[in-house]
């Protein structure tokens, strides 16, 4: 069980307990926040109080959440792309529905389930459930990403990725027509402040910056190659939507628009650059888009005609 002391800020009086206590758990819904509250595990000055309760001037708030359930990854025989492979890293392809690590509702054919089965080896950092995962890439997002055979691997690794020295570029494909040429979106990412499970551009979230450049533009859409400095949750899936050129099909930040039957958004990790944890140099690595990708630019091109 852990016990968690909140001093609630200025900002939040007269705000509702359940909004206040998701904020400060970013990694909770706020669904389940409210369970904790029907539980009785969430007081205010050691008083339990409902979902509603708006807080006032010099409350406290306690805290306690369940110790979580440690989930076993399984290996399993899942066929990987494989882009490259050393006693250090290994760098895949991954395919659009795939999901990285074994979480509640994913506990099978993930990412590190089939990496189990292909590595006898893989750092053990993020303990059972993501070893060697050093960085993730959405579901529904394809393309490359890296992960850390050894513990050695996963810290340096880690290091570029804070220090926003990776390469990652990104082909995404966008609702309505960008004009401009290129541009930079430079605007702070944070939970949403309703929507637990959405980020949304917040004035006090962490910064974040996109950089994009037009590759191919179409009637209603546009093909754009995107370049991360940092590294947020859903950073480009939100950062166009707030500029108002969301993902064609995305089913969270999008427009709700779904001429294509897709499964996901449109959007490709296509190029990944990081020193190499051992040998110190430079290496990168780019896929080309899925056949699904391809399909619907086809489709758009042909409308040109």
């Amino acid at each position: 069980m852990d016990i968690r002391n909140i001093v609630v800020a200025e900002k939040f009086i007269g705000i509702r307990l359940d909004v206040v206590v998701a904020d400060y758990f970013e990694d909770k819904s706020r669904s389940y926040i409210q369970g904790l509250i029907e539980k009785e595990k969430v007081k205010v000055n050691n008083v339990v109080k409902k979902s509603n309760y708006k807080l006032r001037e010099n409350d406290g708030i306690t805290v306690e959440t369940p110790d979580p359930i440690e989930l076993n990854a399984k290996p399993e025989d899942i066929p990987l792309d494989i882009l490259y492979e050393d006693s250090d890293v290994i760098v895949i392809n991954k395919p659009q529905g795939m999901v990285v690590h074994p979480a509640s509702g994913n506990l099978t054919g993930t990412l590190v389930n089939a990496l189990l089965f292909h590595c006898k080896d893989l750092s053990g950092i993020n303990g059972v459930t993501r070893p060697g995962i050093v960085h993730r890439i959405d579901k529904d997002t394809s393309g490359v990403i890296v992960v850390a055979k050894n513990d050695n691997a996963h810290n340096k690794l880690a290091e570029q990725f804070k220090e926003h020295s990776v390469t990652r570029i990104y082909i995404a494909l966008t609702e309505n027509v960008i004009k401009k040429e290129e541009d930079t979106i430079d605007a702070p990412l944070g939970r949403h402040p309703v929507e637990k499970i959405k980020m949304a551009v917040v004035k006090d979230g962490k910064r974040a910056v996109t950089y994009y450049k037009v590759l191919e533009r179409f009637k209603a859409n546009t093909l754009i190659e995107c370049k991360l400095e940092t590294g947020r949750t859903h950073q480009i899936r939100v950062h166009l939507a707030y500029k108002k050129f969301a993902l064609v099909g995305d089913p969270i930040y999008g427009f709700n628009k779904q001429r294509f039957n897709l499964k996901g958004q449109m959007l490709h990790a296509q190029k990944l650059g990081f020193i190499h944890p051992t040998t110190n140099k430079y290496i990168e690595f780019e896929t080309p888009l899925p056949k699904y990708f391809e399909r619907i630019l086809t489709i758009l091109r042909n409308e040109l005609n």
